[in-house]
């Protein structure tokens, strides 16, 4: 009797052991919000509209639920945009400032930007998040073109994503970066940067979406076949986690941004606000996602990565 109740006594002291350790098992509801561009598949062609019953996504492999997907539009709601400028970008940029500034002049009236320069691992502001563009533009001027001055592109983007400039939170935030992407403190190209990987997380939390365009730096470093391919690579890593677009012809610079800017433009007016929950077992912020839009000919650009958090 006593070595019955011995075992009674142990049993239940196992199951409150595993308890909840099953419990941290089950799936339980996380939800999340991002940004998707749907573009026209081809140049001329019009967007088609694009409905819920056309979305099917997966997050980390399980089914979302869409609770919204509504369509941002330029002329109404509230987008924020940074221009991060490398620090060490050669001096020839000076001469692409009249187009940025055309961009900035151009843009909706309910738009606010901002410009800030990539200065030893910081996003430094030369002008406040602002819908006036004069304001804005007081604060654009050609690099100082220092070789390496900039840190690491990453520390500059980590920096921006924990120190947003606003708290709305209706707003979206976007990010165009302006550099070559190399890491200074990565020598060797490793698709696994920590620094990246970290820029990535911190973009993901802070909701930015990333675009860069390429442009090279000074520096020894910089001229070697490393910028031409890993600072891409690279670059091309974080956008396409934070669902932008990374604009580059390959070698060298391009004679002119203007192409850019009015790929970035048209974007930037084809965008939507998706809202979704998932059961998912492991709390983990980040997760994986891959979205599929059935709506005729169109280019769907969405984050591969996504942060959640959990309702219960």
């Amino acid at each position: 009797m006593k070595k019955r109740r011995w075992l009674v006594g142990a049993l239940s002291g196992l199951l409150l052991m595993v308890g909840p350790v099953l419990a941290e098992k089950r799936p339980s509801t996380c939800q999340g919000r991002t940004i998707v561009t749907i573009m026209p598949a081809k140049t001329g062609q019009t967007v088609p509209s694009v409905s819920v019953q056309d979305l099917k996504g997966k997050v980390s492999g399980k089914e979302m639920n869409v609770t919204k997907w509504s369509q941002l539009r330029a002329d109404s709601d509230p987008l924020e945009l940074v221009i991060l400028i490398d620090g060490s970008a050669r001096t020839s940029l000076g001469l692409q400032l009249t187009t940025v500034a055309r961009f900035i002049e151009q843009m909706p009236k309910n738009s606010k930007m901002a410009i800030a320069y990539m200065l030893n691992g910081r996003a430094l502001f030369a002008s406040s998040l602002s819908s006036d563009p004069s304001a804005v533009l007081r604060g654009l001027h050609a690099p100082m073109a220092l070789p390496e001055s900039n840190g690491s592109p990453y520390f500059s983007l980590s920096d921006l994503a924990k120190n947003w400039p606003s708290t709305d939170p209706t707003a979206r935030r976007e990010v165009l970066m302006i550099t070559d992407g190399v890491d200074e403190y990565e020598m060797h190209y490793d698709p696994e940067d920590p620094y990246v990987q970290t820029a990535i997380r911190d973009s993901l939390k802070a909701r930015l979406v990333v675009y860069a365009m390429y442009w090279t730096n000074r520096g020894w470093f910089d001229n070697t076949q490393y910028e031409n391919d890993s600072g891409q690579n690279l670059l091309i890593q974080v956008v396409q986690a934070t669902g932008g677009i990374s604009f580059w012809q390959g070698m060298g610079n391009p004679v002119t941004l203007d192409p850019y800017f009015d790929q970035l433009r048209q974007i930037l007016n084809n965008q939507y606000e998706l809202q979704f929950t998932v059961p998912l077992k492991a709390r983990t912020h980040i997760q994986s996602m891959k979205l599929q839009v059935k709506a005729g000919p169109v280019k769907v650009t969405a984050p591969d990565r996504v942060f959640v958090d959990w309702e219960n």
